[in-house]
This record gives C-alpha cells, structure tokens and sequence, in this order.
C-alpha cells in the first residue's frame, strides 16, 4: 500500500467547505486503489485571524527573512472603507508627487501619489490604527518601527501599462535590510496582483533604478547596478496571489516586483505603505531620489528624523 502525505490549507470563504468535501472524496478512493492518505492540516487562512487574531507565524516570519515576501492575510481588513475614502480623497485632490504612468498611445489609466499620509485623515488612521506597524516590527524582527510614505497605485480598466519590474531600494534615500512594504489591492485582484520574485533582495547587486515613462536610468553610473531582467523569460521564482480587498503583499524594499496591467472591466486600487525598522539610515544617492523629499537636512548615517517619519510602533521589551 502507498502512503502520501498531503499538506491542507483551507484558505478562506467558501474554501473550507470545498476542501472538506475534498477531503471525504479522497477517503473514498482509499479501499478503491489500496493507498493512504497522511491529511497535514495547516492553520493558514483568515479563519486564523478571526480565531487568534495572529496575523503571522513564526513560519511568515522565516519565510520573510529567506525570500524577502509573504502574503499577509486580513491585514487591513477592518480599514478596506477607510482606504478606499482616501483614495477617492487622494485621486481628487492629488499630492505633489502625483503621476500618470500611460504613454500617448497606450490604452487605459495608470495614476500614482505617494507621502500623502499626513494630509489625508483616512490614511493616516490606517497608519496609526491598523496592526500594520506590529506586523512590520514582527516581519523585520525589528523593535521600532518608522513611517516611510505611503503610495497608491490606481489602473483603470482595460489598462494595457504593466508596472515595470524593479526594485524600491534604489530609489530611497534609506539603507538597511529591516524594512517592509505592504501592498493591498481594495477590488477583488488576480491577473493584475503584485508579482515578487523570491530572494531578490539577496543579490550581489541592486536592479537599475529607470524612470517609468521614458525608462531610462534614473542615475548616472549604470555599472553599480544589475541590468532590469525578465523574470518571466529567465524562470525566476515569481510570487503571485489572488488576492482579496483587505489582504496585503508584504516584501521587502530589496524585491524586484512588477504587475501586468489591468484588462479586466473593473478598477484595480492598491494601497502601499512603506515602514521602516531598526538598522535603517538615510544614505546618499547619485542623484535624486524618490520621493525626494526636499529639505530633509539628514547626514548620511543617521536615522530617519522622526518629525517628519514618526515612530509608529516600539516593542514594550
């Protein structure tokens, strides 16, 4: 007789009820075909949240650490109305960052902001509020946690602009590995989701930073930087989810990352918030970063002034 171990998430919605069913189906086939059936069940859905309130394991943790992204259930799931207020809140009244990604010639919308936290109550509740800085300080094992900025990304329907695959790090005027971004789609996503590529921020070097428009190097020396690559094309380990309003993609600032664009009828609004931990400093780049935040009057070395990226969280240790 064969014996198989089979790992079992129930997920979330009506998936526990499909894989119980699942699961009686494959006692049937047992006596049918002379094998066995070792059922690992994992506690790995929103049921979790709901039962606990832990939003992740020490297994989120590891996993954090190693590949650089996991998909936090339940996340904002309490805030889905908030966010999409200020979003609605942010799309009238854009910030100074504010951008149109799609070309002359291309179909649909791509619209950007980002640092609007501090002008846009809704966001700045979700901050304050939501259990996104304890998850940051548990993901990066971090103590304290600071606010970076946040950024909304919008795709209007039938949006042909994919977001093109590259790394946040070399944009940022921040050094360290303790730091997170949690990206959360408000409409139900799939083929538009984040899509990460595993271990990424491990590489020997940075991915060219390039401008998203003109998609030329946003520094000067491109030899400090890996050229932009294919994953798809060069079998790299891609993290991709279906994803539900309230669920976020948490990876760190060294993971290259990208989305296709948006064919679907309906809208696809994420939400990001960038934080950061322990080791981070502000470092000096060849040229100007993004955001830029102008006036900042930071050393290379220190921390982040917390006047301007305030303290969020502190570990009671």
């Amino acid at each position: 007789m064969k014996k198989y171990n089979i790992s079992v998430i129930g997920g979330d919605g009506t998936g526990p009820e499909v894989v119980d069913e699942a699961l009686k189906v494959l006692e049937q086939t047992k006596s049918k075909f002379d094998i066995d059936f070792n059922f690992i069940m994992n506690d790995l859905g929103g049921d979790r949240y709901l039962s606990s309130g832990d939003l992740v394991t020490e297994a989120d943790i590891e996993a954090f650490q190693k590949d650089g992204v996991v998909l936090v259930k339940g996340l904002f799931r309490n805030y889905i109305e908030d966010l999409k207020q200020g979003v609605a809140k942010n799309m009238q009244n854009p910030g100074p960052y504010a951008s149109e990604n799609v070309s002359a010639g291309e179909s649909g919308s791509f619209f950007d902001d980002y640092c609007n936290w501090n002008r846009i109550p809704e966001f700045e509740k979700v901050i304050m509020e939501s259990p996104a800085a304890m998850v940051a300080a548990e993901l990066m094992r971090s103590k304290r946690v600071q606010i970076f900025h946040d950024h909304i990304l919008i795709k209007e329907p039938g949006t042909s602009k994919p977001t093109p695959w590259h790394q946040d790090g070399p944009y940022y005027f921040v050094d360290g590995v303790q730091n997170v971004s949690f990206w959360s789609p408000l409409d139900h996503v799939k083929e538009a989701s984040l899509r990460c590529v595993a271990g990424s921020h491990k590489w020997v070097k940075p991915v060219l930073p390039t401008r998203w428009l003109a998609e030329d190097s946003f520094y000067p020396d491109e030899h400090d930087y890996l050229p932009v690559p294919d994953p798809d094309v060069e079998g790299m380990e891609i993290r991709e989810w279906e994803m539900a309003p309230g669920e976020a993609v948490a990876f760190n600032f060294g993971i290259l990352h990208g989305a296709r664009g948006n064919k679907t009828t309906k809208r696809r609004r994420a939400f990001s918030l960038r934080l950061i931990g322990d080791d981070a400093r502000y470092v000096e780049r060849p040229g100007p970063t993004s955001p830029p935040v102008p006036g900042h009057n930071m050393n290379a070395g220190e921390i982040l002034r917390e006047d301007w990226f305030p303290e969020v969280y502190r570990h009671p240790d």
